[in-house]
């Protein structure tokens, strides 16, 4: 009994605070304003399939994905060496690592207009150097790394905090069955370190979908994503209606993507004892 009285604040704060908010969503995108009042209607769901709104869904899925594996590919080998290295230093550069989150997100992004921008920090050294200026700004590639920048260090921490867990032993024991660096290192620490990465992936991939102040700061009204056209339903046209099918989807979308993305984790904690050093 005590142990479930404990569990009652988090109980009201999930349905508070999720379920509540979630029932609205769904209410508004299963319904419609008729004039003489609300009606269950699937219309919102039908203007799904405008050639405007599928190209959008699928470019943010795009960036998403490009940015996830930008920070795979950028992470790991960060992760990898802070888990391995022995320096007194490691513990400053963690910290140095995570020091940005500790900064408004929006303020992180403004940083990269001052820098990138044709009149920014770049641009005016190329100019002093006599080469042309380059327009960094307002386009895909500056989206995707402004999302790279914004979540890579969602990425770094999972894999780092999961190669902590690695033990030594392992890799002794696969030099001593004759694996070399290479070897032992797909083999072992590639495989252990999965959940880490599922992990960094889930946290990287879902808001890369909705984002929408990167987009609109980095990618000036230029490159709209999902997050864009679900914040304009409800703050300038007011079809709130419309918005909420889109986050229906796009959340359940995302709920599918998580699923396979846990069950992978699950399988990878199950299955790693037994593929190691096979």
């Amino acid at each position: 009994m005590k142990r479930n009285a404990c569990l009652i604040p988090l109980y009201v704060w999930t349905a508070v605070f999720v379920l509540f908010p979630l029932a609205i969503v769904v209410y508004f995108a299963f319904t419609r304003d008729t004039g003489n009042g609300v009606a269950l209607s699937f219309e919102s769901f039908t203007r799904l399939s405008d050639p405007m709104y599928l190209g959008v869904i699928l470019k943010s899925f795009k960036i998403a994905i490009i940015s996830t594996l930008i920070c795979i590919f950028v992470g790991y080998p960060v992760a990898y060496i802070l888990a391995r290295s022995k320096s007194k230093m490691k513990l400053v550069i963690v910290i140095l690592m995570l020091l940005p989150m500790w900064m408004n997100f929006l303020l992180r992004t403004y940083s990269w207009l001052s820098i990138l921008e044709n009149t920014g920090l770049v641009n005016t050294l190329l100019a002093a150097v006599g080469l042309p200026k380059i327009r960094f700004l307002y386009n895909e590639g500056a989206v995707i790394l402004g999302t790279v920048y914004n979540y890579l260090p969602f990425m770094i921490m999972p894999i780092y905090i999961t190669l902590l867990k690695l033990d030594e032993s392992h890799l002794e024991a696969a030099a001593d069955l004759g694996a070399n660096p290479v070897q032992a290192f797909l083999r072992v620490t590639l495989p252990f370190s999965v959940p880490g990465i599922l992990s960094g992936v889930s946290m990287v991939f879902v808001p890369s979908v909705t984002t929408f102040v990167i987009s609109q700061l980095m990618g000036g009204g230029k490159v709209p994503l999902i997050g864009d056209v679900i914040e304009q339903q409800y703050r300038v046209v007011n079809d709130w209606h419309f918005g909420s099918a889109l986050s229906v989807v796009i959340m359940v979308i995302v709920l599918v993507f998580m699923y396979f993305i846990n069950r992978g984790d699950v399988e990878s904690n199950n299955g790693n004892g037994g593929r190691l050093l096979r």
